[in-house]
């Protein structure tokens, strides 16, 4: 399923639809117009237009001519992928799949799913949905095929790397649940780690549940990481730092055009209301993932640690409209409690934002440059684009020579990525969760580049080993053991992570 990575909505759910609108001379005028030239196109057009289809590009128009990157007009099969994105719930097999060269091929398979339960591996590459080939068929046709009503039957033939023959699979689809947290770890004997990959509608849930069962395990702090999380549900980001903040503190305040500011505070006691906390962003954790981070950061009650986030401080609103269609536009912005905006503002180029990250080279100087704010103990906290972490630390950056070796194969990055898919799925086979780098790995991987045509350079490769070495290891671990394994092995890699367990 297609993923939506910053432009996720901030949406505010549910949405009771009304309202009516003001007939002034110009809406008049504009309405007659715009029924004078469907008139026209529809009778006099050389060729036969559907009014439907005139209809609805006219309204995607209007959305366009905002000139707003987050409004959308949904037809009623883009509402129902857009609801599966927010509620993490669909009727399917359980898997991820992505296009690699024409490829359609699995990337994630979640646990607990017919997909994980028929022996579906990472890797796997779909050539048959029933007796349909997918041979040049996008990821959404192929998703769009998998996904069902629930207890209904598909069968799925794979080709697996190293295998010669295909392998066929029948499925009895079932609700899926797309996990926000994917799974919790104690990183060592004290420290434990909450990967949050969205919001959906049990995203609060799932962290309560998880930073619960680490604080039996012995957790005497917890990492919130939240790098690389587009956002998602409003009302989630509120529950979520309910968990963590005293009764009446203030989350959250939203201003919209002609309404009353509208503040959400906190309700209740605090499940978790002592337990020391670090959050991880970086330029990738937009909207609800900001509103979390700048609670805690506002009130003094979590370390914010990493690079600074995305920067889109705005609502959307899902307005739902006849025929199963819907219409999702920008309604508020967004302020933490100390008054902070943190929307980024955007270039305007052909009629259209550009969205840009945070300047990934941020230093203590420019951090000082945006506009200063107090945290309930008097802290300086930054507003004007993100939020601005309280420990500016960047990942463990390339040398030189990885960087000339990561830009020299970037041309061919999709044949980069198949050799080492297909190379670690063979390199994984047998190996124990504490596995070691073969040496071997580094040849052998250099001659599949090779005859890929990917590089044929072998100084620069041998120069780059160490990125080289890395990448085999991490992925080779997520196909052994998994995420939480993976994660464990990479801490000496991650410093923003690092820096966070202290």
């Amino acid at each position: 399923m297609r993923r939506r990575a910053a432009l996720s909505a901030l949406v505010l759910l549910p949405v009771i639809a009304g309202g009516f609108l003001v007939q002034d001379r110009a809406q008049t005028d504009g309405a007659r117009l715009l029924d004078q030239v469907f008139t026209l196109v529809s009778q006099r057009f050389v060729d036969t237009v559907g009014s439907a289809a005139l209809y609805e590009k006219a309204a995607r128009g209007v959305v366009k001519e905002l000139n707003d990157p987050y409004s959308e007009l949904f037809s009623p099969k883009e509402l129902a992928s857009f609801s599966q994105q927010t509620n993490g719930k669909y009727a399917g097999i359980g898997m991820q799949i992505q296009d690699l060269q024409g490829a359609i091929t699995v990337s994630t398979v979640f646990p607990h799913t017919p997909a994980e339960a028929g022996g579906v591996r990472e890797g796997d590459r779909i050539i048959y949905v029933d007796s349909l080939s997918t041979r040049g068929w996008t990821t959404q046709k192929v998703s769009d095929y998998l996904i069902g009503q629930p207890n209904t039957k598909v069968t799925v033939k794979f080709n697996r790397p190293g295998v010669a023959d295909p392998i066929t699979m029948n499925f009895t689809r079932q609700v899926i649940h797309i996990p926000a947290v994917p799974y919790a770890i104690m990183l060592d004997d004290r420290i434990g780690y909450v990967p949050i990959q969205r919001f959906n509608e049990t995203s609060s849930q799932e962290v309560a549940e998880a930073v619960a069962r680490l604080q039996k395990e012995g957790a005497r702090g917890v990492v919130l990481d939240m790098r690389g999380n587009p956002g998602g549900i409003l009302e989630q980001s509120i529950q979520m730092s309910n968990l963590f903040l005293r009764s009446g503190q203030e989350i959250v305040s939203v201003r919209g055009r002609g309404a009353e500011p509208q503040s959400y505070g906190t309700t209740g006691n605090p499940a978790f209301p002592t337990i020391p906390l670090s959050v991880l962003t970086d330029e990738n954790s937009a909207s609800a993932s900001e509103i979390v981070a700048g609670a805690l950061q506002d009130h003094d009650r979590a370390l914010v640690v990493g690079s600074t986030s995305f920067g889109k401080g705005l609502v959307q609103t899902l307005f739902p409209l006849d025929g199963g269609y819907a219409l999702k536009i920008t309604t508020a912005k967004w302020y933490t409690p100390s008054g902070r905006s943190i929307q980024r503002e955007r270039k305007f180029e052909n009629g259209r934002f550009v969205e840009e990250k945070p300047d990934s080279a941020e230093t203590e100087a420019k951090k000082k440059a945006r506009p200063a704010y107090r945290s309930d103990a008097g802290r300086v906290v930054y507003g004007g684009g993100g939020i601005t972490p309280d420990v500016l630390v960047r990942d463990d950056t390339l040398t030189t020579a990885e960087q000339a070796f990561s830009k020299a194969v970037a041309p061919k990055s999709q044949d980069f990525f198949v050799v080492v898919n297909d190379f670690t799925l063979e390199a994984a086979r047998g190996l124990h969760k504490d596995f070691k780098v073969q040496p071997q790995w580094r040849d052998e991987f250099y001659k599949r580049l090779v005859a890929k045509g990917v590089t044929s350079d072998r100084a620069q490769y041998d120069a780059a080993g160490r990125y080289v070495d890395r990448l085999l290891e991490q992925r080779v671990a997520r196909i052994v053991a998994g995420d939480s394994t993976a994660k464990r092995r990479d801490i000496r890699f991650d410093a923003p992570l690092r820096k966070a367990m202290e």
